[in-house]
């Protein structure tokens, strides 16, 4: 862990907590998810290409969540609802400690995120291509039996607007918006409690060193 002095933060000694991998993937991530979502149902091959890149990127970080970086990795930073929960209490109080790398109302952020965009990249996939719904072998969950033919799921797909995998897919999309904002403001009021720039810390990779009541 590389170890530094900055001299416009009066001597304070900083850490590089994030590694580039982790700083291409968040800022591409931002990049590709917002392409997507202003194009939708404008410019459908843009869409599709933005949403290739987030499913690409998704994937990336599953793995690099388990060969990356020490703060990179879903060990150190998943510490299940409990823990999250108490975190987002002590918030609350205004007690809550500084941790080095993702705190735990940040880790079940990052699950949430994972999966939402997950989800509406695969939703988004099937929709390119409606006879795909059909290989589904649990798709009756979602699309009524009577349709549960290759050439009914088409036809229930293209209807209206799209149909019920539509509706899942712009329902997802729309739950980001929302994951997004609760992220950002997350985001905005640690970096007023802890009086260090998180946004420009995910740039640079370098945050204040550990104090002795942080967690790291």
């Amino acid at each position: 862990m590389k170890t530094t002095t900055t001299a416009g933060d009066k001597g304070a000694a900083t850490l590089r907590v994030w590694d580039p991998m982790i700083r291409i993937f968040h800022w591409s991530l931002v990049v590709a998810f917002a392409v997507a979502y202003l194009t939708a149902e404008e410019l459908d091959t843009v869409h599709e290409v933005a949403g290739y890149v987030v499913a690409g990127l998704v994937a990336f970080r599953l793995v690099w969540g388990l060969v990356g970086g020490k703060y990179a990795r879903f060990r150190q930073f998943l510490t299940g609802p409990s823990k999250a929960l108490a975190y987002v209490s002590d918030m609350v109080r205004g007690t809550e400690r500084r941790y080095l790398g993702h705190n735990p109302a940040g880790a079940a952020m990052i699950v949430a995120l994972l999966l939402a965009l997950s989800g509406t990249a695969f939703t988004g996939w099937l929709l390119e291509d409606t006879s795909r719904v059909a290989m589904l072998p649990q798709m009756p969950q979602i699309v009524s039996p009577a349709f549960a033919d290759e050439d009914g799921v088409a036809e229930t797909l293209r209807e209206g607007d799209g149909g019920a995998i539509k509706d899942v897919h712009e329902v997802l999309a729309n739950l980001m918006l929302f994951l997004i904002a609760v992220h950002v403001g997350g985001v905005i009021l640690a970096s007023v409690r802890h009086h260090e720039n998180l946004a420009r810390a995910m740039v640079t990779g370098d945050k204040r060193a550990a104090g002795p009541d942080d967690v790291v």
